[in-house]
């Protein structure tokens, strides 16, 4: 699994796994736009069923400019993974630089009601090395 999902890291028994991708057809960079595809696996370690309500992204382009996405569930849903098993999903982030890095977190709450902020590993966003 660590070939597959480089990164990683642990809250509360929940383990948030991530592997990044260059989109080439999708970036232009004559344009100065490069695109990742990113796989997140939630896998659920604890004993409590969690239900993720809604994520923290920090978007970081190759200048230094930070920026904090916000919103609920992720891909249209807030799922619920019970415990032994895993959810998965890809989204995408472009940026105007050809490096860049993504971290954050996804509120969740246990089966007991009690909340808690699960880590999103740091990954970088390495677009394709460029010859002068």
């Amino acid at each position: 699994m660590k070939m597959l999902f480089p990164h990683s890291a642990q809250t509360r028994g929940v383990v948030v796994r991530v592997s990044v991708s260059f989109m080439a057809d999708q970036s232009e960079p004559a344009r100065g736009r490069w695109f990742w595809a990113y796989h997140i696996r939630i896998e659920n370690e604890g004993t409590q069923a969690v239900q993720l309500l809604t994520r923290h992204w920090i978007i970081t382009d190759g200048r230094g400019k930070r920026q904090d996405v916000r919103g609920e569930g992720v891909v249209g849903e807030q799922p619920v993974v019970e415990p032994g098993k895993s959810y998965d999903y890809v989204s995408g982030c472009p940026l105007s630089t050809p490096t860049g890095s993504m971290e954050g977190s996804f509120h969740m709450v246990a089966e007991d009601g009690s909340t808690f902020e699960a880590a999103i590993p740091r990954f970088p966003l390495i677009g394709p090395v460029v010859s002068a």
